[in-house]
């Protein structure tokens, strides 16, 4: 498949963006993380004072063969019925995105159950669920490019009708177990090291999701030998999802449309991951939401080198942490595009040394 031509972000803009920054009438620093975002947001944009408008989040939705595994609180049947509640309007994630001035996009790459027509659903299923990644490959590599481009239609609308700021959400039970299997294989992590409780699981439970994490992986080894090293859409195909395709899908759109890309909890950067594997420059477009309660998450965002935002202890999903972080980021450009410099405002700055 042809993957999006994604422009590297220039270090001139974000030498030029320091240099306004430096001169606001604050001491230097004073605002901290806010600086370093204003001026990554300026170099993005191409832009000494950057604007962000309207946001949006689009929800990837897919059902799990390996939710038959036990691995989740909640029954597989739970993944259609929460798309339903995003529709209504009932989910966490409307009612964060509502005041955070956001846009929610539904996308069904996966889901096995029936959805009726709706404004924000993009149907766009591939196939009614992964398999079961403890015993087969997740889907084929066709069905993950499929899968890839439907997220990257989907951002590509978000963008068309306004969005300036994008974030992706998920929801798939069984997903977590998925998101880990991809995160030991690309970082060469042991599964105990980046698997989670997810939806909130017994200690047994928890042992029993580690050891089909570690099946999962012995399986895919043997056919594509070291996991780290190995194409990344055929690791995705082996133990990804299909909505964690559709995200990765997202990431490269918005990447390749040169604008901020928000992620989100465990599932979602493993998308995230998904996406820098294939096009290395998405990484320049990158920030991280939040950081969520999952180990396997602190995992990704420093193998990103991504600081969150914000720390919540949050592990909902569904874009949450994202949308939570427009409005810091909106006020990160409005300082460095607004605020005054020391000569516009007739301030003295610093003395040296004082």
């Amino acid at each position: 498949m042809q993957l999006p031509n994604v422009s590297p972000v220039d270090p001139g803009w974000l030498e030029a963006a320091w240099a306004r920054q430096d001169q606001l009438t604050k001491p230097r620093r004073a605002l901290a993380y806010l600086e370093e975002l204003s001026v990554r947001l300026a170099a993005i944009q191409r832009s000494l004072r950057p604007e962000l408008g309207q946001g949006a989040v689009i929800v990837c939705a897919a059902d799990h063969g390996v939710a038959a595994e036990g691995v989740s609180a909640y029954p597989p049947e739970v993944t259609g019925q929460m798309v339903l509640n995003f529709l209504r309007g009932g989910a966490a994630i409307n009612q964060i995105a509502q005041v955070a001035g956001a846009e929610v996009y539904v996308l069904d790459v996966g889901v096995r159950a029936d959805l009726p027509a709706h404004e924000r659903l993009i149907a766009a299923r591939v196939r009614p669920g992964s398999g079961n990644l403890r015993l087969e490959p997740a889907m084929t590599r066709a069905q993950a490019e499929q899968a890839l481009e439907a997220g990257m239609e989907a951002a590509r609308r978000a963008i068309r009708e306004g969005a300036t700021l994008l974030a992706a959400g998920d929801m798939g039970i069984g997903n977590t177990t998925a998101a880990a299997a991809l995160t030991a294989a690309w970082l060469g992590l042991p599964a105990e090291a980046v698997t989670g409780r997810g939806t909130g699981v017994d200690d047994a439970r928890y042992h029993h999701k580690v050891g089909v994490v570690k099946q999962a992986l012995r399986r895919a080894e043997q056919r594509l030998g070291d996991l780290a090293q190995a194409d990344p859409l055929a690791v995705l195909a082996a133990l990804g999802g299909l909505e964690i395709a559709a995200i990765a899908g997202v990431f490269l759109a918005g990447a390749e449309a040169r604008l901020p890309i928000v992620t989100d909890g465990f599932p979602v950067t493993a998308g995230a991951l998904a996406a820098v594997r294939l096009a290395p420059r998405v990484r320049g477009y990158l920030f991280a939401g939040h950081r969520s309660a999952e180990p396997g998450h602190h995992r990704q965002l420093e193998a990103l080198g991504l600081k969150p935002v914000l720390e919540l202890g949050l592990r909902l999903g569904e874009g949450t942490g994202a949308v939570l972080s427009f409005p810091i980021l909106r006020a990160a450009a409005g300082v460095l595009a607004g605020m005054a410099t020391f000569e516009e405002a007739g301030v003295g700055p610093a003395v040296e040394g004082s």
